[in-house]
C-alpha cells in the first residue's frame, strides 16, 4: 500500500447543504446524537491493540500501537489505520485510511500512522479500527495520549481553516476521534457572571473584530430572533472579542446558543471553545446556576409569557460539541 491517505464517502439518506447567514442552532434531540455516549453496534469481544497518540500544535495525530503474535509478521503493506465517522442524521459517513508502518529501533510489531494537520476530517467523532488484509476491522483500545502541545493552542491565521482533533476513550473503552473543522472559529475563554449577566470574552480566529460586532443569543426553540450584546474588542483590538449578556433578557426562553457576529452583515460565527485538550466539557466544565427575576410581563426573547414576575435561574454550559450556550430553567 502506498504512504498516501485514502478517503471513501459513504451516503444514506439523501442530505441537503445548508449554509444559511443566519446561524441555525442545534436542537436539543440533534444535539444527544453527537454525545460521546451514542449509542453504538457491539463490539467483538477481541480488541485492537492499546494505541498511543501524539498531537501536534499544528493539529495532526500520530498513533502507535505493536501487534502481538502472528499478528507482529504481517506486512506493513497490508495493515492500515482505519478512522471512520459516525453517521449524521442523513446516514451519510466517511472512511479515512491510513498506512501503517515500522518504527525503527522499537520493538518487533511496533508500527506507527500519521494523520497530518492538512488532512481534513468532517466535523464529528470518528471511530478507530486495525485493518489488516484478510480480517474485518477491529476497534483500537486507547491507550497513552500525549496531547501537550493542544493546551493554549494558537491556530495559524494564514491557514484556510481550522482542525481540531482530540482523541478519547468511549464508555464502551475504544478508541475515538472528536473532530471540528471551523473558519473563522469564536474561541471563548473565561466566563464570568455578576450583577444578573454573563461576561464572556475571547479571541477570533479567520476574521477581525469590527466596532459593530455583537453577540447573539438564539433560541432553539420559538421566534427565531436573537437577543444581542455589543462584542467589539476591549481598546480596539481587532481579535478579542467581549459581551455583557443580560440573563433577564433571556428568561422568556429555555436554550440560547451563542453567536458571534464579527461586523454588521458578516456572518455569524459560533462561540466555542476546541482549543485545548478536553474533548467533552459539558461533563467537565460547570457553572452554578444563578437565579434571575423579571417583570414577565415585558416581552424578553422567545417563549410564552405569563402575569407577574416570574423566578427564573440561568446557566451557562457547553453543549456536546463545546459550544457555548445559557440554559434558562424556573426556579423551584
Amino acid at each position: 500500500m502506498s504512504g498516501s491517505t485514502i478517503r471513501t464517502v459513504t451516503t444514506g439518506a439523501a442530505s441537503v447543504a445548508d449554509g444559511p447567514l443566519a446561524p441555525r442552532p442545534l436542537g436539543a434531540e440533534e444535539e444527544h446524537r453527537h454525545d460521546a455516549g451514542d449509542p453504538v453496534p457491539p463490539q467483538p469481544a477481541q480488541r485492537g491493540p492499546a494505541t498511543d497518540c501524539t498531537a501536534d500544535s499544528a493539529g495532526g495525530l500520530t498513533f502507535d500501537l505493536r501487534l502481538a503474535g502472528t499478528e507482529a509478521g504481517t506486512g506493513s503493506e497490508d495493515a492500515g489505520l482505519l478512522l471512520r465517522r459516525r453517521p449524521d442524521a442523513s446516514g451519510e459517513t466517511e472512511e479515512v485510511r491510513l498506512p501503517l508502518t515500522p518504527v525503527q529501533d522499537a520493538e518487533p510489531g511496533t508500527l506507527r500512522a500519521a494523520l497530518p494537520s492538512t488532512v481534513r476530517l468532517t466535523e464529528g467523532r470518528w471511530n478507530v479500527f486495525l485493518a489488516l488484509a484478510g480480517r474485518d476491522p477491529r476497534r483500537l483500545s486507547p491507550g497513552v495520549n500525549d496531547l501537550r502541545s493542544l493546551v493554549d493552542r494558537v491556530p495559524h491565521e494564514n491557514r484556510g481553516w481550522l482542525g481540531v482533533r482530540i482523541p478519547y476513550a468511549t464508555k464502551h473503552g475504544n478508541l475515538s476521534v472528536r473532530a471540528w473543522m471551523r473558519w473563522p472559529h469564536a474561541e471563548a475563554g473565561a466566563l464570568r457572571m455578576r450583577d444578573g449577566a454573563l461576561e464572556v470574552g475571547g479571541r477570533l480566529y479567520g476574521a477581525e473584530v469590527s466596532a459593530t460586532a455583537r453577540l447573539e443569543a438564539w433560541p432553539r426553540r420559538g421566534p427565531a430572533e436573537p437577543v444581542v450584546a455589543d462584542a467589539a474588542g476591549p481598546g480596539g483590538d481587532r481579535r478579542e472579542f467581549a459581551a455583557v449578556l443580560p440573563f433577564a433578557a433571556l428568561a422568556g426562553g429555555r436554550l440560547w446558543d451563542l453567536w458571534l457576529r464579527p461586523a454588521e452583515g458578516a456572518e455569524a460565527v459560533r462561540v466555542a471553545r476546541i482549543l485545548d485538550d478536553v474533548p467533552d466539557k459539558k461533563r467537565i466544565f460547570t457553572y452554578p446556576a444563578q437565579p434571575v427575576a423579571r417583570d414577565a410581563g415585558e416581552p424578553a426573547g422567545a417563549g410564552p409569557v405569563a402575569a407577574g414576575p416570574v423566578a427564573v435561574t440561568a446557566k451557562p454550559y457547553y453543549t456536546l460539541n463545546n459550544d457555548l450556550a445559557v440554559r434558562i430553567d424556573r426556579a423551584e
